[in-house]
């Protein structure tokens, strides 16, 4: 999944390295906008809605985090 993930990430927010880092918000790395892209690609991609309080730094610090969250929600 994490594979998928990235790809979609590239592709949309391709100024973020999602692979080196597991504090992307804390960090500065993903601001408000990145965070609003990734939303709507991973929502396109994978025919999931991300609920409001889904929306938490933990969810979007890393990769492993966004992915898990995209299983979580496909489920």
């Amino acid at each position: 999944m994490e594979e998928q993930v990235l790809a979609v990430l590239k592709e949309e927010v391709p100024e973020v390295d999602f692979e080196s880092s597991d504090a992307l918000v804390d960090d500065g790395i993903l601001d408000s906008f990145a965070i609003t892209s990734t939303i709507a690609a991973l929502s396109m991609e994978f025919g999931i809605t991300i609920p409001y309080e889904e929306i938490v730094e933990e969810n979007f610090n890393s990769l492993p985090a966004l992915a898990a969250m995209v299983e979580r929600l496909m489920a």
